[in-house]
């Protein structure tokens, strides 16, 4: 008897665990992405890459191609956006963010740059994984 209570019980509390996990899989991927704009901001492209898996593996597909690589991508930003007047104010706007399994999600959104040289804007889609206890985007596509 003592056992049919306690498997109920277990059974009733799976799914607001689950849910739970999923609210805080979800507000720590907004974190990231709030840490990568606030360094954006600051013109600090190597600590926004951070939140980027740092592998060889990393995928980015923008509107020169796919880059591969955690290194490549960060070079290719640095080209990109070689000063502050490039950088300039970084929002995100997120659409979506959505569960793959529980340790991957993507997000959809737009971004938007305030900037000297020209202001820019677009829409990104994003995959991340957790990896070794922390969220990761290993793939990035933004136009």
């Amino acid at each position: 008897m003592k056992y049919a209570i306690f498997l109920f019980c277990a059974m009733i509390s799976y799914p607001m665990n689950a849910q739970n996990t999923e609210q805080q899989n979800i507000r720590a991927i907004k974190n990231l992405l709030e840490e990568q704009r606030l360094a954006w901001n600051n013109n600090d492209l190597e600590a926004f890459m951070e939140g980027y898996w740092k592998s060889d593996s990393l995928k980015f597909y923008g509107s020169n191609g796919v880059t591969h690589g955690w290194k490549n991508t960060l070079e290719r930003y640095q080209k990109g956006y070689p000063s502050k007047a490039h950088t300039g104010e970084l929002v995100f706007k997120i659409k979506s963010i959505s569960k793959i399994e529980d340790t991957s999600y993507y997000v959809m959104g737009a971004f938007f740059l305030y900037r000297e040289v020209g202001d820019a804007n677009g829409i990104f889609m994003i995959v991340l994984k957790k990896i070794d206890g922390q969220w990761k985007i290993i793939a990035d596509t933004s136009c």
